[in-house]
C-alpha cells in the first residue's frame, strides 16, 4: 500500500514545500520580531517532526526489546536517525531566532539544553547501534525507550522552570492573535509530517534491503 502511495506523497510534499517560502514571505510581519519571526515557521515545524520520530522510535524500541522484531528494529534506527536530523535542525534555526530575540547565538536555557541532551541521547543510539557489536541492537533499544520516556520533561521544561524561551502557550496565543500565521504554521507542520512519513519508509526499506542482502551473502558463503 505504502509502495503505491510513496510517489504520490513524494509529489505532494515536494510542491508544499516549494510553495511555503512563498507564502513565509507573503504573512504579514509580528510586531516585535519582524523578519526573524518567519524562522518560526519552519523551527516548530521540525520540532513536531522531532516530536513524532521521537515516539515512533520509542514505540519500536519497546516492541524490538520485548518482542525482538527486526521491522520494529529497522522503525527504531530509521527514526533514531530523524530525530537527530531534524533536532539539529532545530537546535540550529532555533540559535538564529535566539540571536535576535536574546542577543546572543546560545543560551544555557532550559528548554534549549534539555533539548541539545535529547538529540545526543538519540545520537548514542546510532553509535551504540553502529559501533557496540554484537547485542548491540538491545542497548540501541533501551536507549531509544529512555529518550521517548525523557522527551515530555523537554516539553513541559519551559512550564516548569524559570526559563526566557517561550512557553508552550506561545503557539495558543498565536492562533488568537495571528490566525494566518497559525494556519501557515498548520501548513509546515504538515509538509514536515509527511517528509518524516517519507523518509522513514525509505529508511526502513534500506534496512529490509540490507538484511536481504545480508542474507543472500550468507547463504552464498554456506
Amino acid at each position: 500500500m505504502m509502495k503505491k502511495l510513496f510517489v504520490p506523497l513524494a509529489l505532494i510534499t515536494a510542491a508544499m514545500f516549494a510553495y511555503a517560502p512563498i507564502a513565509i514571505a507573503n504573512v504579514a510581519y509580528q510586531s516585535t520580531m519582524l523578519l526573524v519571526q518567519k524562522i518560526f515557521y519552519f523551527h516548530f515545524a521540525t520540532w513536531m517532526a522531532m516530536t513524532a520520530a521521537i515516539a515512533v522510535s520509542g514505540v519500536a524500541s519497546l516492541i524490538y526489546l520485548f518482542k525482538g522484531s527486526k521491522l520494529a528494529d529497522w522503525y527504531g534506527v530509521a527514526s533514531a536517525e530523524l530525530v537527530v536530523v531534524f533536532g539539529l535542525f532545530g537546535l540550529f534555526s532555533g540559535s538564529l531566532w535566539g540571536r535576535k530575540a536574546w542577543g546572543v547565538w546560545w543560551q544555557w536555557d532550559a528548554r534549549v539544553t534539555m533539548a541539545t541532551m535529547l538529540v545526543l541521547v538519540f545520537l548514542g543510539y546510532l553509535m551504540v547501534r553502529k559501533y557496540g557489536g554484537p547485542g548491540s541492537e538491545k542497548l540501541a533499544a533501551a536507549m531509544g525507550i529512555f529518550g521517548a520516556a525523557t522527551s515530555p520533561f523537554v516539553y513541559k521544561s519551559v512550564d516548569w522552570w524559570r526559563t526566557i524561551h517561550p512557553q508552550t502557550s506561545v503557539v495558543r496565543q498565536l492562533s488568537d492573535t495571528f490566525p494566518d500565521a497559525w494556519y501557515l504554521v498548520l501548513y509546515c507542520t504538515a509538509a514536515f509530517l509527511l517528509l518524516t512519513v517519507l523518509l522513514l519508509t525509505a529508511r526502513v526499506r534500506l534496512e529490509a534491503m540490507r538484511s536481504e542482502l545480508d542474507r543472500m551473502y550468507l547463504a552464498a558463503e554456506d
